[in-house]
């Protein structure tokens, strides 16, 4: 007879195990999986290209990041990360794919970039050793939507963390109505059917709102949508977002 759970952790292994194969995506378990992603560089993904989100690139212009420590969480190929490097950040970048860290490496030199840290592995499991905090600013562009409902406290308690008094918390992630890019199943049906996450989960402001209702709300709107020969980053099917800790 299995009765084995006696910590949050436990419990927090077994629901992941009700996601298993698709949560192995953002665990260590789902390195393979990444590295197929990013394996082909010529595929047609939008984020593979060297441009940072608009909505990064504005903040920066507008003094509202305006230097210090930065953590970027699902780095992929590193575009925000060297982006925030080249503005004078002192950046820790982490991704599961070592495949995406190396073309991130590459990218580096490429750019003469220095000030810039690659680390392979699962941000929960790395926060407290090869990340240590506090950060001014947590980045996160296209990482929190594939986590699994239950995985939020993980991840709250990751900023709790990581993130330091005044710092900024910056989110781009799939908006509910926009064109069927996310799952809107409310959490509960998740785990009543069994059916998987189905490629993400979508938000509207009021959930994103709700979770981290513990941070102060600066900015939250559609991302703007960017032409292919912008320099930009920019899809109007997602959120972007920036709040600060009290």
């Amino acid at each position: 007879m299995d009765r084995n759970i006696r910590t949050v952790d436990d419990v927090l292994a077994l629901l992941d195990g009700l996601f298993a194969p698709e949560a192995d995506r953002w665990t260590g378990r789902g390195a393979d999986w990444w590295d197929d992603f990013y394996t082909d560089r010529s595929r047609p993904v939008p984020f593979f290209a060297a441009r940072p989100d608009e909505s990064l690139v504005a903040a920066v212009e507008r003094g509202v990041l305006r230097g210090g420590r930065a953590l970027d969480l699902g780095c992929g190929p590193g575009r925000n990360a060297l982006y925030l490097a080249a503005r004078g950040f002192d950046v820790d970048a982490v991704d599961l794919s070592s495949t995406a860290l190396d073309w991130a490496g590459e990218r580096a030199r490429e750019t003469g970039a220095e000030n810039v840290r690659f680390h392979h592995g699962d941000a929960f499991a790395l926060a407290g050793e090869d990340l240590t905090g506090p950060y001014d600013l947590v980045y996160d562009s296209g990482c929190f939507h594939h986590l699994p409902p239950h995985r939020r406290v993980s991840y709250l308690a990751l900023l709790e963390q990581l993130l330091a008094p005044g710092g900024l918390f910056g989110l781009t992630c799939f908006a509910a109505g926009a064109g069927g890019m996310g799952s809107e199943l409310p959490d509960t049906d998740f785990y009543r059917e069994g059916a998987g996450l189905r490629g993400g989960l979508a938000y509207t402001p009021e959930a994103l709102r709700e979770i981290f209702s513990g941070l102060t709300e600066l900015e939250l709107r559609r991302m703007r949508d960017e032409p292919e020969e912008s320099e930009r980053f920019g899809k109007s099917f997602l959120w972007t977002a920036l709040f600060r800790r009290a």
